[in-house]
């Protein structure tokens, strides 16, 4: 495959992964303040959507398209920027795949609360609390690797 698609793909589901992520906990945190169990359900839902389609297939993407690019390029896994978005890409992947349960929970409580009426219950806010809680070493997961992607330098090991 051409090394300027891969790159351009490559590129582009970062976007991806990143836009959804950051989009979708926006709202779903944003819209669960409200706690109406009506538009927390429908925006909830919405996320876990959201989630699948997007945050799924860019998951599996991402660390198969830089393998690919790492090895068409030379560049050794062992290189200190590489390595070290690797070791926050698994971070990074680790806080997900709780969190994609903790959101259908989301969904599933608040769905039951508007259906039955009632207020979103506590245990709604303990879930989006460990939810919020496994965001914040995704999100600055993240941000460090577009960094190192950028620099090409690790300023923890460079001084």
């Amino acid at each position: 495959m051409d090394l300027i698609l891969v790159k351009y793909l490559h590129i582009l589901s970062s976007t991806l992964l990143f836009g959804t992520g950051i989009g979708t906990a926006f709202y779903l945190f944003f819209t669960s303040r409200t706690r109406d169990a009506r538009l927390v359900a429908a925006v909830a839902r919405l996320v876990v959507i959201a989630d699948w389609i997007f945050t799924a297939t860019t998951i599996v993407f991402q660390p198969a398209s830089g393998l690919y690019l790492a090895h068409r390029m030379g560049v050794p896994l062992a290189t200190p920027w590489l390595f070290w978005s690797l070791v926050l890409f698994v971070i990074a992947a680790a806080c997900w795949l709780p969190v994609v349960w903790l959101q259908m929970r989301l969904r599933d409580i608040a769905k039951a609360a508007a259906e039955q009426g009632t207020e979103l219950p506590p245990r709604y806010a303990a879930h989006l609390g460990a939810w919020t809680a496994l965001g914040v070493p995704a999100l600055l997961s993240f941000l460090a690797i577009f960094y190192l992607m950028v620099a090409k330098q690790v300023p923890w090991l460079d001084g």
